[in-house]
């Protein structure tokens, strides 16, 4: 089981991003295009060198999380409106990437 703190107890889409609440009782908003813009796939990231191809300031100011899909205990799957659905993102890069690890 996951610690706490890389553990959500509610995701949700608001208009200004992914809104997670973690069970240790802190909350994270992930704006759509900074979530877009860190990407994980071989789309986005050089699966050989791990150079990254897409970044935030590639990604359209508008684009939207239109979905999200938990993957098993670790991580969900976001669909944005770009149709972009391939990156899968570990509870744990999103509490880092929400400024509030460890």
């Amino acid at each position: 089981m996951a610690e706490d703190q890389y553990e959500p107890q509610s995701l949700d889409i608001t208009p200004d991003g992914l809104h997670i609440v973690w069970k240790d009782g802190v909350e994270s908003l992930l704006p759509h295009r900074y979530l877009r813009g860190h990407c994980g796939c071989a789309q986005c990231v050089d699966e050989m060198t791990r150079a990254r191809r897409v970044g935030v300031e590639d990604v359209p100011s508008d684009v939207t999380v239109e979905d999200c899909l938990e993957m098993g205990r670790y991580a969900v799957g976001l669909l944005f409106s770009d149709l972009h659905e391939t990156g899968i993102y570990p509870y744990k890069l999103l509490r880092e990437l929400g400024g509030g690890a460890g």
